[in-house]
């Protein structure tokens, strides 16, 4: 019995401060699926470990706390310490660790009943890994910068099993985190809490401007740390303000398919992460990108059955410069594997990073985007931006390599390569094929004649 209120006294040994309970009660009432915005330094890795610990000891099962990576889950919760210099893994009690492995930071504890419950730490950069697993609860931490195909993996398993899932950030742009809040918002099976630092008082506003006096942190950057901003806060963006223009000027709308012109692509192909296409046409000045496309850990032959089940005329296939010396793992270079499926590629000019991307600066004026097919590519623009080094509290002259990386690779590789696409038309040549993508067979005749214009009551 002794033994008994010592783990009791162990486990109640965290007290949230006010504005986490909430984020406690809702799990506790029955949501499923929680996600809480919170600011920097508000505890929400503590608050999210020690409701795992206390459901581990309520429930056996499998129970997941995953991060971006797993170098940045083994930092934050392994080896971390807290301000009081106590070791986060002591919220575990002792008298219930049955078995610790440092090396897959697994934690095997027994559980109110004597059973036992499994905690391990996960990076999304390696989802593939939770293939065959069933897991009871998962705690998605700064989901803003993983990988979302994880919690993708993982849903219909937390569906089947009646599984929670709590997900717990700070903005970085208008993402997939963003995506996440408006379903979140809008659904009663969701629990949403949104908190800045306002809210939380946990820091006070004059150390917040110190900071800022100090040069240690931007107003963006403050925007988006301590008062959660979704608007403000990516800092050093690449195409973030020539999408909001493009937005303004409506030119991110319906842009459908003009049946009368080739179809161009754009990839970006990946040995370990994704393969990106973007799908898009050259009519005259302008570039209408009408379609993208997003998979990981496929073959080849995958993307040409892709490819090839589109209804497209298709011109050019633009692929990265050093497709021709990379292979697919058949012996064969890919270029020449694509040849064989079908897939003529020419290689994307060979332009340094930074001219790629002043190119696709350049051409943002003269691009328009489907708003529903290419929200992928959409997003990716809005949050490609420059890696931040934090100790020197500058940004590096290279791009972050995250999730965004692979559809602005490709539309970087648009951006350099857009003459191999030109048709070399004249403006009445280019007149000619839009009237008969328009008109079909009756694009010779004189409008007068034309059948639509009957229709619509305009003769």
């Amino acid at each position: 019995m002794t033994t008994n209120v010592e783990i009791q006294r162990k486990l109640n040994s965290f007290e949230p401060r006010p504005y986490q309970l909430p984020i406690l009660k809702a799990l506790d009432s029955g949501f499923k699926r929680v996600l809480a915005i919170l600011p920097r330094r508000a505890g929400k890795d503590i608050t999210a470990l020690n409701y795992v610990i206390r459901r581990m000891y309520e429930e056996p099962g499998v129970y997941y706390y995953i991060f971006p990576t797993y170098s940045q889950a083994k930092k934050v919760i392994w080896d971390s310490i807290t301000n009081d210099g106590k070791r986060i893994l002591d919220y575990f009690p002792d008298e219930l660790i049955v078995q610790k492995n440092a090396q897959e930071m697994k934690i095997r504890m027994k559980t109110r009943n004597g059973e036992e419950s499994l905690f391990q730490l996960i990076g999304s950069d390696n989802y593939d890994s939770l293939v065959g697993t069933n897991p009871k609860g998962c705690v998605f931490s700064e989901y803003a910068l993983q990988d979302p195909m994880a919690y993708q993996f993982l849903r219909p398993i937390l569906t089947a099993n009646g599984g929670w899932a709590l997900f717990i950030s700070t903005p970085r742009g208008k993402n997939h985190l963003w995506s996440l809040t408006q379903i979140a918002e809008n659904s009663p099976d969701w629990f949403y809490l949104k908190l800045t630092v306002e809210d939380t008082e946990h820091i006070p506003l004059e150390e917040i401007q110190k900071e800022k006096a100090e040069g240690l942190m931007s107003e963006d950057m403050i925007q988006q740390e301590y008062f959660t901003s979704f608007t403000m806060g990516v800092e050093g963006a690449y195409y973030s303000k020539y999408v909001d223009q493009a937005k303004r000027e409506q030119r991110i709308a319906d842009v459908p398919w003009e049946n009368g012109f080739k179809v161009h692509t754009a990839w970006d192909i990946g040995v370990r992460d994704s393969t990106t296409i973007i799908f898009f046409q050259t009519i005259g000045q302008t570039v209408r990108i009408i379609d993208c496309y997003e998979n990981s850990k496929q073959g080849l032959e995958h993307y040409a059955q892709v490819i090839n089940n589109k209804s497209y005329v298709y011109g050019v296939h633009l692929a990265p410069h050093d497709i021709a010396v990379r292979e697919w793992g058949t012996g064969m270079t890919r270029i020449e594997k694509a040849k064989e499926l079908g897939i003529k590629f020419a290689t994307a000019s060979d332009v340094n990073i930074a001219d790629g991307i002043e190119a696709a600066r350049s051409l943002f004026s003269k691009v328009w985007i489907d708003d529903k097919k290419c929200q992928p590519l959409i997003k990716a623009l809005e949050n490609y931006r420059q890696e931040f080094d934090a100790k020197k509290k500058i940004y590096k002259p290279h791009p972050l390599h995250d999730w965004s990386s692979h559809f602005c690779d490709a539309f970087r590789y648009l951006a350099v390569s857009l003459p191999k696409t030109r048709d070399s038309l004249s403006k009445e040549d280019l007149e000619k094929r839009y009237q008969k993508a328009v008109y079909g067979n009756q694009a010779n005749l004189p409008p007068m004649f034309r059948e639509e214009n009957y229709i619509r009551g305009i003769l």
